[in-house]
């Protein structure tokens, strides 16, 4: 039966040809519009750690004086020096890294490619496993070659396309501001969206090029970059920044149940207690574990107003199915003289509700696909924006498949209202308007 109903329909669709595009190109505006603010949405408030994001948490002191002090206030998001280095050598955590931003001037062994600068990222080892990074080729560094201050590097895939011409780099010699650092490992390409282990240097910042070691980094005097917060003496050069009074390095920790969380929020309730008698902390000893997803949330990364720009559109969807009804109705009420018909041969009107809803639905289908091209546009028109945030508004597998569900699912619940009312006309009422 599907196969008349569908004939049916197109019968009906070339007999109405105004009304029909006038419903599709509401359902396909609507549709275009919703998804396109969605897709923002679903980009930026994206989980950066898929399956993982639960077990991953910042730890926070608060080393300060009290210049400024406010008990409500929430945590500082990064650490000192002192602090950083005594927390990654407690080890404490499953896994552990403390690291910093940066930017450095690069060159391959081959000297026929003229250094350029690169974002840089200097850490430690057990970042690359804390974060699920994919590696194309070789893997990062132990533990003991950040105590051993390695002169290693890991290289994204960009770099290694651009320096090595895609081939297999591990074991070669990059040049990192003169210094010599061998590769031990290529990613494949990775991107955490948002940018969350370090929001200083952009909440939606691209991935960074060469991973350096911490500790090989300072001894090289590569450059930093990121947010800087400074009391007592004030900041001092960068080359000095160990022996400053300063919160400049991002620490994250993986903690992988429930007990693991309170041991470790216990140990850092200790330490912040014993730096309190040590008289380094000034302030009362105060420390919190938090999540990735919460901060995310804390921060407020995703911006307000892409959440008001979803519900408006959704709104605008709900208008454009309301407007699609009523076309609808007034499309069906048309062709009572062959609903008519069709009852008096026999048809029950559970067979013509069926009829009309398949109707419905293929206007759905027809307006899914524009919405897919409207919100293609729409999306293109986003990236035309000069912020890192919207040169990632791409429409993927997920919003694609929701993109025909929804209208698909909402132009056929729009068309069971006016098809139960051309069905509840009596048989006799519509012959006679034939």
């Amino acid at each position: 039966m599907f196969g008349y109903y569908l004939e049916l329909a197109l019968h009906s669709f070339r007999r109405s040809r105004a009304l029909t595009a006038l419903m599709i190109v509401a359902v396909a505006l609507g549709i275009g519009a919703s998804m396109t603010t969605l897709t923002v949405l679903h980009v930026l408030s994206g989980d950066p750690l898929p399956g993982r994001s639960g077990s991953v948490f910042l730890p926070r002191l608060d080393p300060r004086d009290r210049d400024g002090y406010d008990p409500y206030a929430a945590l500082p998001s990064q650490v000192t020096w002192t602090d950083g280095v005594d927390l990654l050598h407690a080890r404490r955590a499953a896994r552990q890294a403390l690291m910093v931003g940066g930017a450095t001037a690069v060159q391959s062994d081959e000297r026929e490619v003229d250094p350029y600068l690169v974002t840089a990222r200097y850490t430690t080892g057990d970042f690359f496993p804390m974060f699920g990074v994919p590696f194309r080729f070789g893997a990062g560094w132990s533990a003991a070659e950040d105590d051993g201050h390695a002169r290693v590097a890991v290289i994204a895939a960009s770099l290694n396309d651009r320096l090595f011409h895609g081939r297999n780099s591990v074991g070669r010699t990059l040049h990192v501001d003169g210094a010599d650092l061998r590769i031990v490992g290529v990613l494949e390409p990775w991107r955490a969206v948002p940018h969350f282990y370090d929001l200083a240097t952009g909440e939606y910042a691209g991935a960074e090029e060469v991973f350096v070691p911490l500790f090989v980094a300072r001894e090289l005097k590569l450059k930093r970059n990121g947010g800087v917060e400074c009391w007592g003496q004030g900041r001092t050069d960068d080359d000095r920044m160990e022996a400053a009074s300063c919160l400049w390095l991002q620490f994250w920790v993986q903690l992988d149940d429930a007990s693991a969380v309170a041991s470790y929020r216990a140990f850092l309730d200790g330490y912040a207690h014993e730096q309190v008698a040590l008289g380094r902390f000034t302030r009362p000893p105060a420390s919190d574990l938090t999540n990735v997803r919460r901060y995310l949330d804390e921060r407020q990364v995703v911006p307000g107003d892409v959440r008001l720009q979803v519900w408006i559109a959704l709104g605008f969807f709900v208008v454009c199915l309301v407007n699609t009804v009523g076309l609808m109705l007034a499309k069906f009420m048309r062709g009572a003289g062959e609903l008519g018909v069709r009852r008096a041969l026999g048809a029950s009107r559970r067979s013509v509700f069926t009829q009309l809803v398949v109707e419905a639905t293929l206007i759905g289908v027809a307006g899914g696909v524009g919405g897919l091209l409207f919100a293609l546009l729409g999306l293109a028109l986003v990236r035309l924006q000069s912020t890192a945030a919207a040169q990632l508004a791409h429409l993927d597998g997920t919003m694609l498949a929701a993109t025909f569900a929804a209208s698909i699912v909402a132009t056929a619940l729009a068309g069971v209202v006016p098809a139960w009312r051309a069905c509840r006309v009596p048989a006799a009422l519509q012959l006679k308007s034939q």
